[in-house]
């Protein structure tokens, strides 16, 4: 499982939770799996958001792997 930290409008949209767990292999899953764990992520998700893991910001590599120790 892949811990996530969520802030700001995203924790708002995940029903206040900042720490949520997912099984992602991707960032494109894990983008995935958070809209459907939480529907109302959905929309900011598609409009794009930035992904840290393990301290580097990814963008637009949808297919980078994620350890599943990952943060």
């Amino acid at each position: 499982m892949v811990q996530v930290v969520l802030w700001g409008s995203l924790k708002s949209a995940a029903a206040g939770h900042a720490n949520v767990e997912i099984e992602a292999g991707t960032i494109r899953e894990l983008l995935t799996r958070l809209g459907e764990t939480y529907p109302r992520l959905k929309p900011q998700l598609d409009r794009g958001v930035s992904v840290s893991i393990d301290g580097q910001i990814y963008t637009n590599d949808w297919f980078q792997p994620i350890q599943p120790d990952s943060e």
